[in-house]
């Protein structure tokens, strides 16, 4: 079983498992699948808008789709859960990718 098969199961036995989530997320986007990355990364934020590190990875799936305004709209949320969160670090490489999106 590769390793996409094994994370869809891990997310089917548990949907709410964020990091199961996320890396199914990762892997779709790695795998070139932008859409059902942006699915995935949609689904996580749903139910763990926490989960600071997937803003900026959909905002990412978003703009190699082309679809600028909502990669805007998700860095934007991103900033605000990572400031809530205190987590500078995420917080800087999303403001990052939003000043070069302009």
């Amino acid at each position: 079983m590769d390793r996409l098969e094994v994370l869809k199961s891990m997310v089917a036995q548990d949907p709410h498992n964020s990091f199961a989530r996320y890396g199914l997320a990762m892997e779709y986007a790695n795998g070139g699948d932008l859409a059902q990355a942006v699915e995935e990364f949609q689904r996580l934020l749903d139910a763990d808008a926490s989960y600071v590190a997937a803003y900026y990875h959909a905002g990412q799936a978003l703009e190699k789709l082309g679809r600028l305004d909502d990669a805007r709209a998700v860095y934007g949320r991103g900033l605000d859960a990572a400031g809530r969160k205190g987590d500078l670090h995420t917080r800087s490489e999303i403001q990052a990718a939003l000043d070069l999106l302009g």
